[in-house]
């Protein structure tokens, strides 16, 4: 079976920005407000971290529940990971996403200035200094056959695109602009070059733009 390159429930603003200026431990999306951008996901029936029964179904509720989809490893850059630039201080920080990570596979971590790997709950860390191409072979190492999730932020997202080594993309656009700060795109139809493109609109006012390759 053909293992996959995937970005899957990505998050932008209608003016092409995947977060905002400004981001910091308190704000890991910057300035901009990030209940704008995924709040459809948490409304949803399958939104993971659901405390109590309800939630939407239909389109919105179908990605979500796809966002773990024969996943078997996911490459991140580090501004996802954590706020933190330079060299690591402070290795009892783990990242901002808990003790139990929704990943649920190995995760690489893009970084110039690498630290030893940990695991959280089913979800392992490693942080590589590696190409696009080298972090891919290592995560599809990993993946058991399954499929690789670029799981961003923007500049990461942007890098594996530059290298023409991604196979689809769902990305989901918020109907609101945040004007500034990591911008994957000023048109979607900028990528239609290299991929088919089909936009679905949500009742949410989510537009849900799905890439594969031509």
């Amino acid at each position: 079976m053909t293992q996959l390159v995937r970005v899957q429930n990505f998050f932008l603003s209608r003016d092409g920005f995947g977060s905002g200026e400004g981001q910091s431990l308190e704000r890991p999306f910057g300035h901009a407000n990030p209940a704008d951008l995924a709040s459809w996901a948490g409304a949803t029936a399958s939104w993971p971290n659901r405390t109590e029964p309800g939630g939407t179904r239909g389109l919105d509720d179908y990605f979500t529940r796809d966002f773990s989809n024969n996943i078997g490893a996911e490459i991140m850059g580090r501004n996802k990971f954590g706020p933190y630039r330079g060299p690591w201080t402070d290795h009892e920080w783990k990242g901002w996403w808990g003790d139990v990570p929704p990943f649920h596979t190995p995760v690489f971590v893009l970084t110039h200035h690498p630290r030893p790997t940990f695991a959280l709950a089913d979800t392992t860390f490693h942080f590589i200094d590696a190409t696009p191409a080298d972090a891919l072979e290592q995560a599809k190492a990993a993946a058991g056959g399954r499929d690789v999730r670029i799981g961003g932020g923007v500049e990461t997202v942007r890098e594996f695109l530059d290298a023409d080594l991604i196979d689809t993309m769902h990305v989901a656009v918020a109907p609101v602009d945040l004007g500034r700060g990591e911008r994957l795109w000023n048109s979607a139809e900028e990528l239609t070059d290299r991929f088919h493109l089909e936009v679905i609109p949500s009742p949410s006012g989510i537009s849900h733009h799905i890439f594969w390759r031509r």
